[in-house]
């Protein structure tokens, strides 16, 4: 019997097809990790989500101005909704809402702040094409350090649902307050049905990689 595309098979086990894809959560009972590493910018976090459309978790980031000169740090706690997933025949579009909130400390102010982070994705895929869009709000008193960035890829060709599937995937992001530059990176992204790692170069010259595994 031949074997279901990854998309169609998450579909039809009730899952998310968007767990291999860089959705901010898994499956109901799963646990996802994940990590973006880069030399700005560097990300950890872990979820579980309680429903096929709640998640809670924690996590922590890293932020560096382009000069070097400034840096937050922020630990925070949040909580992850799928707010509405539409299920075509040959494709998936979903809009994700985020709230977060936790301590930021910068090398340019005592102690820590409370800061506050809600935020939006919305994304559309196919077994082939991968596109998204992801604003977030980091604030705190004096500072805004709003993010936003913008996802686009292709895969090279369908796999079966086993198979690792290489995609192409094309990034730019911005962040308010400490950088006035759009970072763009193109990556190579390898999808397996429970993980995902991309590998890539931004436009100053700095590697980046991100990581993603459910359990």
């Amino acid at each position: 019997m031949k074997k279901m595309k990854p998309l169609a098979a998450c579909l039809a086990a009730g899952t998310m097809a968007t767990s291999a894809f860089a959705a901010p959560m898994g499956f109901k009972d799963s646990t996802m990790l994940m990590a973006d590493i880069s030399a700005n910018w560097r990300e950890s976090w872990v979820n579980h989500a309680v429903t096929a459309r709640d998640a809670f978790g924690v996590g922590g980031i890293y932020m560096r101005s382009d000069d070097k000169a400034r840096s937050r740090t922020l630990a925070e706690i949040n909580y992850t909704l799928l707010a509405k997933r539409w299920n075509l025949e040959h494709a998936q579009a979903n809009v994700w809402l985020f709230a977060g909130a936790g301590a930021i400390r910068g090398n340019d102010f005592a102690g820590s702040r409370f800061a506050w982070a809600p935020g939006l994705q919305v994304d559309y895929e196919t077994t082939r094409i991968f596109v998204a869009a992801t604003a977030r709000l980091y604030r705190a008193e004096s500072i805004n350090h709003d993010f936003g960035s913008v996802r686009a890829g292709f895969s090279f060709y369908e796999t079966d649902y086993d198979e690792v599937q290489p995609w192409v995937i094309v990034e730019a992001r911005r962040m308010r307050g400490l950088s006035d530059k759009t970072e763009i990176t193109p990556m190579l992204r390898l999808i397996h049905k429970r993980y995902f790692v991309e590998f890539g170069v931004n436009t100053e010259q700095q590697a980046r990689a991100n990581l993603m595994y459910t359990f």
